[in-house]
């Protein structure tokens, strides 16, 4: 299966592994600390590789219709995101920019 999905609830790609139930997330082994926001921000894109998703409907996802954020918050929690998940912020491998449009989660490692 594209993106590493080995059963439900826990994602494996590269050295990320995803407990969506028990909500961890580890690389290579070691436990990353994510706030609920980062984690629910990361399941997300990593349930759907390749598909790009606006910053609109990442705070729709994250916080609900009831949430009245800017968009740009988004751009925010996935900086910390990918400071805490990549081994390089700069060249992130999981977690990309779709310039003018959003993120996706990778679907090639």
């Amino acid at each position: 299966v594209q993106g590493g999905v080995h059963s439900p609830g826990l994602i494996r790609t590269a050295e990320l592994e995803i407990d969506l139930k028990g909500h961890r997330v580890t690389r290579a082994g070691e436990p990353l600390h994510l706030t609920r926001t980062e984690f629910n921000l990361l399941a997300t894109l990593a349930q759907h590789p390749g598909q790009t998703f606006t910053r609109a409907q990442l705070l729709d996802r994250v916080h609900g219709v009831a949430y009245d954020g800017y968009d740009r918050s988004i751009d925010a929690h996935i900086k910390n995101l990918r400071r805490k998940l990549e081994a390089d912020p700069a060249e992130p491998r999981y977690v990309l920019t779709v310039y003018g449009i959003g993120y996706k989660f990778t679907e090639e490692v």
